[in-house]
């Protein structure tokens, strides 16, 4: 966050304000940042707890249905940030690859690659916890 307040303070150095009054003004930027960065933390919480949500509404009707909303919700949060923030806006956001892209700032063809890998990362993670993917597929279509 340090480093993010300076870059702006670098990219705005003619909003500068002089003297003393320069101190004050990095400490208002800092603040700035530093409330962006709580907000993108409650932000990534909140739609943790959407995710377990979707997921336990997905399984209420399975008898193993809560081991495995554990084992899933578990598995979502061990994933990369990256990862998660790919699967999050396909997942919860309804988002397609071209406005991923624009989100994200890369290109479509990034997009595809990229959460392509994540669902393997995700499909295999899951594997490995023993929650059976081909069970996944079928009961949510």
């Amino acid at each position: 966050m340090v480093a993010e307040t300076f870059a702006i303070a670098w990219r705005r150095a003619d909003a500068l304000p002089p003297g003393d009054e320069a101190r004050l003004w990095l400490y208002g930027v800092a603040r700035n940042v530093l409330a962006n960065h709580r907000r993108g933390l409650a932000r990534h919480r909140h739609r943790s707890v959407e995710l377990d949500t979707d997921l336990a509404d997905l399984y209420a009707h399975s008898p193993e249905g809560s081991v495995e909303l554990g084992v899933i919700g578990r598995t979502f949060r061990e994933l990369a940030e990256d990862d998660r923030e790919l699967l999050s806006l396909v997942a919860w956001e309804g988002l397609d690859n071209g406005e991923i892209a624009k989100v994200l700032g890369c290109s479509r063809n990034a997009v595809r690659i990229r959460l392509y890998r994540a669902r393997k990362r995700f499909s295999k993670a899951l594997a490995g916890a023993g929650v059976s993917v081909a069970h996944l597929v079928v009961e949510s279509a």
